[in-house]
């Protein structure tokens, strides 16, 4: 059990915070993985999310709003959604954004940034309007306390986020900061890296719940079996990182308090033996053990120096996922077809009784596993579009 923390009221926090709002929010998601996010919002408490592309929309409370960046293991981040306005011209952008009163959300003291997506607009360039959105934010500022704010892209107290869809503009506050997929444990990455969310969306799909063993053949710096021993031992993903909205001007620094104790209280050990990951690179696995330990899972989760077809997972039944490179960054087609034919030997002659599940970008290649696929679930990693392919190994 983690060591618990005190819980200050940091200075000029409100001690006594204003009635609880509902929040309009969004949680941006991998493409795919919408419906496991919504899911999880409702086992968070929080009814009739809404998924959509690339994200799921809901409503919450402060409470839920915490919860949602502490728990969600598939979101990339959080938006709190401040206004929708029509937008064809600058002028209409910095119009809308002005009418807000920010004085509410920014003191000149703080700082701030702007991040910006668009798409089929008027107003094409991110750059300008992102520009112009800051202008207006501080303008407002600037005209109700005599002075503004400063501009912090790196580290800023808050983030404001503007997306421009088919000129409808809509303003948000980003309450997660640094992205979601930074749980605060991988310390150093290897080459082309699985990202944390969308391992995690890996590992749901699989059903994978924690009761039986979980192996990966090909763990590389060790995301899946570090994503699997969080869901195991019920340990928020968020539990070792900040958040944007600690540095709103209405956190509730009590309320954090006691859902962090309350998480804190619920996590529990993994049995021995029932999470691996093999990797035949002496490198990735001493990262690996880093980023576990890190992660405060030592002794959770076990790895074992072997190659592929040198891998022989432990046990009648359990889940194998493996995540080979797709020949877009890493290695070419002619070396990958051998891989390929590989996984599908070790699958056949030493996962009997498994569950097997291999993620790729390469159709082409995934032909050279020679199994014929039960399941296809569609997930994109970054723009690579993917199968999560699903083999009953009888």
């Amino acid at each position: 059990m983690m060591k618990e923390r005190k819980h200050i009221l940091r200075p000029g926090a409100r001690p006594d915070p204003k009635p609880d709002p509902l929040l309009n929010c969004f949680a941006a998601v991998p493409r795919g993985a919408e419906e496991i996010a919504a899911a999880e919002l409702s086992a968070l408490g929080i009814a009739g999310a809404k998924p959509g592309k690339g994200g799921v929309a809901f409503v919450a409370n402060r409470a839920g709003l915490y919860k949602a960046n502490l728990w969600l293991r598939t979101a990339s981040r959080v938006l709190v959604q401040l206004a929708v306005f029509p937008c064809k011209a600058p002028d209409e952008l910095y119009a809308g954004v002005f009418a807000l009163d920010w004085t509410t959300l920014i003191t000149p003291a703080m700082t701030l940034a702007v991040d910006c997506s668009l798409r089929d607009s008027a107003l094409t360039h991110s750059g300008f309007v992102a520009l112009k959105t800051k202008d207006a934010v501080v303008d407002r500022i600037r005209e109700a306390c005599g002075s503004r704010p400063n501009v912090d892209t790196a580290s800023p107290d808050v983030r404001i986020n503007v997306h421009l869809h088919k000129n409808v503009c809509t303003v948000s506050l980003d309450s997660s900061g640094d992205s979601l997929d930074r749980r605060g444990y991988r310390i150093e990455r290897n080459d082309a890296p699985l990202r944390e969310t969308l391992a995690a969306a890996v590992i749901a799909l699989t059903g994978w719940d924690g009761s039986l063993p979980l192996a990966d053949p090909m763990c590389g710096s060790g995301t899946i079996p570090a994503e699997a021993a969080l869901l195991a031992t019920r340990m928020p993903p968020g539990l070792q990182r900040s958040f944007g909205f600690q540095r709103w001007l209405d956190f509730d620094d009590r309320l954090w308090g006691q859902l962090i104790r309350e998480a804190e209280n619920g996590i529990r050990k993994v049995p021995a033996g029932q999470i691996t990951g093999y990797d035949q690179d002496s490198r990735a696995l001493l990262l690996a053990g880093r980023n576990i330990a890190k992660a405060g899972l030592e002794g959770q989760v076990h790895f074992f120096h072997a190659a592929l077809q040198d891998f022989q997972p432990e046990g009648e039944r359990g889940v194998v996922i493996i995540n080979p490179p797709y020949g877009m960054r890493m290695g070419a087609d002619d070396d990958l077809r051998e891989l390929y034919c590989q996984i599908g030997d070790v699958m056949k002659k030493r996962c009997r009784g498994w569950t097997g599940y291999v993620l790729t970008g390469n159709l082409e290649l995934a032909k050279y596993i020679g199994l014929k696929a039960s399941r296809r679930f569609v997930l994109f990693n970054g723009p690579i579009e993917c199968r999560l392919l699903k083999y009953d190994l009888y």
